[in-house]
């Protein structure tokens, strides 16, 4: 048995090879949902998404965003009607006592549907529709999911880390904004003074999600700050953690990032934007995976190997690596 911590697509990328090392039906994926939003009153859950879509043999591998050869014509309809009617495109937050009515879940990141921020395709919006349906007839988004996964046929189970809502907020020298405003409309170009999981202290983890994490944990090279971060600040999640085997692959090569936010957040966090950074943000994590490049001295176990994954036989290779770890520690 073994658990993936996912989010962004640092994980998502090691999993397409991990069934070459790993018993697919004795995996599980617990993905963040920090950087979910309430998007024209829908629910969009981009991390659990993106593992759904994978399992599912249609994620779009260009973008790791959406379904594969999707069309987006109610999105396009969006924006022409908002620039007839003369409306400024971006991200349009609904008011503030907004933030807090309606579904719990969605606390803290609504946006309205006008020009829609965010890039929706049909299929993928018909996703979210159904997911914020479910939601709403009083059933869990752990419930959810699982129904989804079932609609999809994945490989694996697949949990969100959380039934309550936790939201990542960037405060930025322009103001306070959601994760999605910052990565997304932003370009990630605005100064970080600090990040915030915005109901993380009042969150809990689910039976299933610490149940998943009592088994041996794989971290894949994800965002430190708000991929795995949001998952961290939920303390019974960071308690198991503690207690179980954990390996991390470092999404840095020395002080190079592979791709994301990471560094300016992790800089932003008061860590070193670099393999040593990380290992200082994963206390819990036993050993690593650091690519044969990268000379960075550890206090823990490593293991390297090429930690480039750009194909599914990439994937494999640091799967192996991973597999090689949690045999030093576990």
């Amino acid at each position: 048995m073994v658990t993936f911590l996912s989010g962004g697509t640092g994980t998502p990328k090691l999993l397409t090879g991990a069934d070459a090392v790993f018993d697919d039906e004795e995996t599980t994926v617990v993905a963040n949902t920090g950087d979910d939003i309430e998007l024209g009153g829908f629910l969009v859950c981009p991390d659990l998404d993106t593992v759904l879509f994978l399992g599912g043999d249609m994620i779009d591998r260009e973008t790791w965003w959406g379904i594969d050869g999707d069309t987006a014509e109610t999105h396009d309809e969006l924006h022409e009607i908002a620039d007839a009617a003369g409306i400024e495109s971006g991200p349009r937050y609904l008011a503030t006592e907004a933030q807090t009515e309606g579904r719990p879940i969605a606390r803290w990141r609504r946006f309205s549907a006008v020009a829609e921020f965010m890039h929706i395709g049909d299929r993928d919006r018909a996703v979210h529709l159904t997911r914020t349906g479910l939601l709403d007839e009083g059933q869990s988004l752990t419930t959810v999911t699982h129904r989804l996964a079932d609609a999809f046929d994945l490989p694996w189970q697949v949990l969100p880390m959380s039934d309550d809502p936790v939201a990542s907020l960037i405060h930025t020298d322009e103001g306070l904004m959601h994760f999605q405003e910052f990565w997304v409309a932003r370009d990630g170009e605005p100064t970080v003074d600090s990040v915030e999981f915005r109901g993380a202290a009042a969150a809990s983890a689910t039976d299933a999600v610490l149940d998943a994490l009592s088994e041996p944990v794989v971290l894949g090279p994800s965002n430190p700050i708000t991929s795995i971060g949001p998952m961290v600040a939920i303390d019974e999640i960071a308690t198991a953690l503690e207690s179980t085997p954990v390996v991390a692959v470092s999404p840095f090569i020395e002080d190079t990032v592979f791709s994301g936010p990471a560094a300016k957040l992790m800089e932003a966090e008061g860590y070193e934007a670099s393999t040593a950074g990380v290992a200082d943000a994963y206390p819990f994590a036993d050993a690593f995976v650091l690519d044969d490049s990268d000379v960075t001295e550890l206090d823990r176990p490593v293991v390297r190997t090429d930690t480039t994954i750009d194909t599914d036989e990439d994937a494999t290779r640091v799967a192996h690596a991973v597999a090689e770890a949690l045999e030093v520690v576990g």
